[in-house]
Parts: structure tokens; C-alpha cells; sequence
């Protein structure tokens, strides 16, 4: 076995129907960028009535037919923010707690402390977040995951990774393995991923990968480490 296999995105997605939420992290093969990309897939209504809209270089969920909204609280949030040289990432609304805590002068783990898992039991989703921190002409990167202890919720696993930026690597965490009844949470470390140069390559590959019925919306940000310029993408099945 290979461990320090890279795995394209169609390798890690094309047979998997229900990945869930997730988080993609890494590096430029040309190591001149910083790249993320964040994606959410939905099976109820609910989930699948959003879509991502930009404002002010953040990103958020909103829903795309206001009278259908059910549940709010666990689908509409805030998913990338920045904070002086850092940039957070997150499937929930732990993006403030995360940005709310570095303003406070916590670490990253720090902030995430005091939150877990979503309160949707039997599923208790896990909350993923990653977060990039710009250096002189690089930076390094971490990613979380705040995973149920057991079947019935009643503990927290919180699991905190950190990473030195590779040419042509990136790391993904999502929040489920795969579809079930219960959905089965994500389970060992993030996944080696093959990064693109090409913004329009990524965002193509990995829309192109996630299942068809299931996904919602995709977003992805490029970052020139010289200039700190940014190229974003964004796709919503809804429009």
C-alpha cells in the first residue's frame, strides 16, 4: 500500500454518492498559489434548497427559495471569512467561532474548543474546518474535524491536523464516508488530493465528480502567494 499516494478528485468522488460536506486545502503544482475549495451536497429538501453567494470576498449559504426554509440554524451560515493573514474555512457556523477566537488571540484548536458535532442526531454531523495562514511568499494550513464519540452523542473526538504546503498536494476532509442510514461519519486523516494549476481545472474536475442528484454548490479560491491576488469560482446548481 501507497500511503503517500495523491489521489485525483475522481478517484476520491466519482463513485461515492454522498461524501456529504467538504474541505479541500493545498498547494499549486507550480507552487505559486494557495488554493481552498469548500462544496455541500444535500438528500432532504431543506438541504438542497441553498446556494453560495459572495459578498465583500465571504462566503455564505442562502437559500434559494426563501418560502421553502424549514430549519435554518444548521444550513444557512457564514463559510469563508478572513481575519488578517488568515483565511477559515468550515461547513457550519463554527466560521465565526473560529474568527471570534483569533480576534480573542486563540489558536485555531482553541477556538474550536468549545463547539462539536451537530445536534442532528442519529447523524450527529461532524463539523469540518480547515484554516490557511499567509506567511512571507507561503503559508501553512490546518484542518479540524469535531466528530461524535459513539452512536448516541454523548461525547466529542475533536481532531486537529497541520500542514506544511507541498507543490501539487492538497488535503481533503468531508463529512460523511459515504450515504447510510445512519449516514457514516468521515473516519482517519484527510485524504491526499492532487491540485491543479489551472482554478478552471480544479472547479471543473471536482463539480464533475460529485454526484449529480446529490450535490448543491461548489466554491474555490485561488491565492498568488507573491501578490496575495485571488481567483475565485463559484457553482450553484440553481442557477
Amino acid at each position: 500500500m501507497d500511503i503517500y499516494k495523491i489521489f485525483t478528485p475522481e478517484e476520491l468522488l466519482k463513485d461515492n454518492t454522498y461524501p456529504g460536506r467538504g474541505i479541500v486545502i493545498g498547494k499549486t503544482p507550480d507552487g505559486t498559489s494557495a488554493m481552498t475549495a469548500y462544496f455541500i451536497m444535500g438528500r432532504s429538501e431543506n438541504s438542497r434548497n441553498r446556494i453560495f453567494v459572495e459578498k465583500n470576498g465571504e462566503v455564505f449559504t442562502e437559500p434559494y427559495d426563501a418560502a421553502k426554509v424549514q430549519d435554518p440554524s444548521l444550513i444557512i451560515y457564514s463559510a469563508v471569512r478572513s481575519f488578517e493573514n488568515h483565511l477559515v474555512v468550515t461547513n457550519g457556523n463554527q466560521t465565526d467561532t473560529i474568527v471570534e477566537g483569533l480576534q480573542a488571540g486563540k489558536s485555531f484548536s482553541e477556538a474550536l474548543a468549545g463547539r462539536e458535532f451537530e445536534p442532528d442526531g442519529p447523524n450527529f454531523t461532524p463539523r469540518i474546518s480547515g484554516m490557511l495562514t499567509f506567511g512571507e511568499d507561503d503559508f501553512t494550513y490546518q484542518m479540524s474535524i469535531l466528530k461524535s464519540a459513539d452512536a448516541e452523542g454523548s461525547a466529542c473526538n475533536r481532531f486537529t491536523y497541520s500542514y506544511e504546503p507541498k507543490n501539487g498536494l492538497g488535503h481533503f476532509i468531508h463529512t460523511y464516508v459515504c450515504d447510510g442510514t445512519p449516514i457514516p461519519t468521515f473516519q482517519g486523516e484527510p485524504e491526499r488530493i492532487a491540485v491543479c494549476d489551472d482554478i478552471g481545472e480544479m472547479t471543473e474536475r471536482i463539480w464533475n465528480a460529485l454526484n449529480e442528484q446529490n450535490k448543491i454548490s461548489l466554491y474555490v479560491r485561488y491565492i498568488d502567494l507573491k501578490t496575495g491576488d485571488t481567483e475565485d469560482r463559484m457553482v450553484n446548481k440553481h442557477r
